[in-house]
């Protein structure tokens, strides 16, 4: 069967996909990836095809501290950059489309033009529940009823930013007529599945959502199995107690000297050694007891830690978890704050440090509190058991067989 998995944003709405793709490349099937061209490298990497969308991730992630309003100019302007895109890629044709949270909105739509099945496959719970309030947002829970009524208004905003570029794709396609929010309720009517990349021990699968929205487990970023740290990060290692990991992902563009100055200052406080991580931020600091890398998959690196200071992003935050060690959640924006708050729900995290927020005196006593209060460390390590007998990528691989059932 000829897969095409469509996904676009930054790093982490990437990555996870490598190894979704390669899972079912195992099963037989071919596999191409369509995502910003800044991550050809990591999907040719991983032996998938490669076909580029015209978006920039660092244009919808930065990293300084953005108004809704400003969020939602740059997810306007990223999405009316998205549709041809989706169309070029789709272009050479596929069994099966695989669309992710940001691609599925106008996937649907070429679907449609090619009478090919999908499947929605998600890292984040964007459909609305009365359990918790909408993943991007204040935060603040409005009970059942306001939950599901802000999670509600969620979409139709939504439906609003693909208006325009719905339209011109469908014109493109040759379909008729049909508004975005004409088209999301139809795939809804028709229970149109969708498999979330993420763990039922973060967060379980609300009771009240529809038929067909399953929460399977998460799928990883491809790493090579002979893969192994390189010797300076074992040399590291070895050479002393376990560090704390800090990095900011695809976050905080441009703040990497203050940054760097804030976590070496941070870990002198707390008495530890630790990892920086450059990112995108651009971290970068030496020492006897710090040291700086560049990408390293976080599955290799993780369980080394002590404790792992990170933006909440969906896979950081899981990477961490599964690792069995405790977080020290700085979230930015988006969907952050409700990663970090699932974290600390579960007893796996310090409370959350707003990055608006973030000092070194405070980032040093998290740091210290989730180091030396083994509480942190035991609630990380029951739900990294509960994480071991997932496996998210197996889920999609067995839905992808039901193929006929699939055309929406």
């Amino acid at each position: 069967m000829r897969i095409l998995i469509m996904a676009a944003g930054s790093y982490g709405d990437v990555a996870p996909y490598t190894g979704l793709g390669v899972r079912l490349r195992g099963e037989g099937h071919e596999v191409a990836l369509a995502a910003p061209e800044t991550f050809r490298e990591l999907v040719s990497g991983s032996g998938l095809e490669f076909r580029s969308l015209p978006v920039d991730p660092r244009g919808t992630s930065a990293g300084e501290q953005v108004g809704r309003s400003s969020l939602l100019a740059r997810a306007a302007a990223f999405v009316e950059r998205l549709g041809d895109g989706l169309a070029d890629a789709a272009a050479p044709g596929a069994d099966l489309l695989l669309l992710a949270t940001t691609t599925a909105p106008l996937g649907w739509h070429l679907a449609e033009a090619m009478e090919a099945a999908s499947l929605g496959v998600y890292l984040q719970p964007t459909l609305p529940t009365g359990e918790f309030p909408p993943v991007v947002g204040p935060g603040r829970s409005l009970g059942r009823w306001g939950n599901r009524a802000t999670g509600a208004l969620g979409q139709r905003v939504v439906d609003r930013l693909h208006v325009g570029a719905a339209r011109r794709l469908r014109a493109r396609l040759g379909l008729p007529v049909c508004s975005q929010t004409e088209r999301r309720r139809a795939v809804e009517r028709a229970n149109w599945p969708v498999l979330h990349g993420f763990s039922p021990v973060l967060v379980p699968r609300p009771a009240d959502w529809r038929e067909g929205l399953r929460v399977v487990g998460n799928w990883w970023p491809h790493v090579a199995s002979d893969y192994r740290l390189p010797a300076e990060v074992e040399d590291f290692l070895r050479a002393g107690p376990p560090p704390v990991f800090i990095g900011f992902g695809s976050m905080a563009g441009g703040e990497g000297e203050r940054l760097s100055g804030l976590a070496v200052d941070a870990l002198r406080r707390a008495g530890v050694r630790g990892v920086l991580q450059s990112g995108w931020a651009g971290l970068d600091a030496g020492g006897n007891d710090v040291l700086t890398v560049g990408e390293l998959p976080h599955s290799h690196l993780f369980p080394r830690m002590a404790a792992v200071v990170h933006h909440a992003g969906a896979g950081t935050a899981a990477a961490a978890l599964r690792a069995g060690v405790p977080s020290v959640p700085v979230p930015v924006t988006a969907d952050q704050p409700f990663w970090a708050g699932q974290l600390t729900r579960l007893g796996a995290a310090t409370g959350p440090i707003p990055f608006a927020d973030l000092t070194a005196a405070r980032l040093g006593e998290a740091i210290r509190q989730a180091v030396e209060d083994r509480s942190y460390r035991d609630r990380a390590e029951a739900a990294a058991r509960g994480m071991a007998g997932e496996d998210g990528a197996a889920r999609v691989a067995e839905a992808v067989t039901d193929l006929p059932l699939l055309r929406y």
